[in-house]
């Protein structure tokens, strides 16, 4: 039975466990470009043992950016900037993995210590937004984006293609699509903000359509030996969970039927009006149902922080990766840290061999 610290193979990529960092937005960057800030935060998580390292949401477009603060990969600064990171992550044993992302309605915001909220109009920082339908998403979301014309869907249909072979070159294994958190690709998905009358709305088909064709357009361009997976918001907690949860599940078969290798289970985040039931583990359960009935492996980053829970959820098949964040930025050493907690007599392994050696060799119980 595989354990939290099992390899993991997904098509040529091994990982030395079943723990991933999830994307994080640092919202650092200037004009789309990481830089010392960047270099250091990922080398750093890289290094505490975690099988995968997931890159935060990166811009595919300057107008796909959640805020000025976001990563971009539309241009050759930013992926040489990135190759270095790539770089980094995988000298410390982990997989380097990068989102890919447009935020469609939910861009031109203020970073989240400066509001997140939009940007004022008048702000020479701010631009406009683009999404589905002109329907704003409300609350500290107010803005009224612009309808997405078909020239629209086109291009930025490509602009994920650009920017997934942007990835490739800089030498990220592992692409994640962000079509989750009621940005631009799960905003299509959705009724609440998708009220299209043309082929990209209206029906559960027409609402795929946009996800399809571009997943479809990114596995021409990504090597078939390497993963190519999404996040997805599942469920709304709207009221209507089961009817979203029976067409996510359905709209998954179909990405998986086009080339989808893994789906990270989240929430939509459609809409600011939801209850959202907030615990440990919450998404487990149905994560474990995308899993059985859409016959994809899964993966998911909510509330398993806790060592027992991440290990509880592998060993129970609700995950096949748990997807470690904020436990990692309060210790970035977690997988040492779930090792010992677990009782791996080999804990010391997910340690870098020089860490490992100081550990070993100087410990004893009046210095610890």
């Amino acid at each position: 039975m595989a354990d939290l610290f099992s390899s993991y193979q997904l098509k040529d990529v091994t990982l030395r466990n079943r723990i991933a960092i999830p994307p994080m937005c640092q919202y650092m960057a200037e004009d789309g470009v990481a830089n010392d800030w960047h270099k250091a935060h990922y080398a750093t998580l890289a290094r505490g043992g975690s099988g995968l390292v997931i890159v935060e949401a990166t811009g595919v477009a300057p107008e796909g950016r959640i805020t000025p603060g976001c990563l971009g990969l539309w241009n050759d600064t930013q992926t040489a900037q990135l190759r270095e990171i790539a770089a980094s992550i995988k000298a410390a044993g982990a997989v380097p993995g990068i989102q890919i992302a447009h935020a469609g309605r939910k861009a031109s915001a203020n970073k989240p210590w400066e509001g997140d909220d939009h940007i004022a109009e008048n702000d020479p920082r701010a631009w406009q937004t683009i999404a589905p339908s002109a329907i704003a998403f409300g609350g500290d979301l107010p803005r009224v984006p612009n309808a997405m014309s078909i020239d629209d869907i086109q291009r930025v249909k490509q602009d994920f293609v650009a920017t997934a072979k942007r990835a490739l070159d800089a030498g990220f294994e592992w692409l994640e699509i962000h079509f989750a958190h009621g940005y631009l690709g799960q905003s299509f998905t959705s009724a609440h903000s998708n009220q299209r009358t043309d082929a990209y709305g209206g029906s559960f088909e027409n609402r795929s359509r946009f996800t399809i064709e571009t997943l479809e357009a990114i596995r021409a361009v990504w090597p078939e030996n390497l993963p190519l997976t999404a996040r997805f918001g599942v469920i709304e907690y709207d009221g209507k969970d089961e009817e979203t949860l029976s067409e996510s599940i359905q709209l998954v078969k179909a990405w998986r039927e086009r080339g989808l290798d893994m789906l990270s289970v989240s929430v939509g985040f459609t809409i600011p009006e939801t209850n959202i039931p907030w615990g440990p583990a919450f998404l487990g359960p149905i994560a474990q149902r995308v899993r059985n009935e859409a016959g994809i492996p899964v993966s998911s980053a909510w509330g398993f922080g806790a060592p027992s829970l991440a290990d509880n959820a592998i060993r129970k098949q609700e995950l096949d990766l748990a997807m470690i964040g904020r436990a990692h930025l309060e210790n970035p050493h977690w997988p040492y840290f779930a090792a010992k907690q677990l009782g791996k007599d080999d804990a010391a392994w997910v340690l870098p061999a020089p860490y490992a050696h100081w550990l070993a060799r100087y410990r004893s119980p009046t210095l610890d």
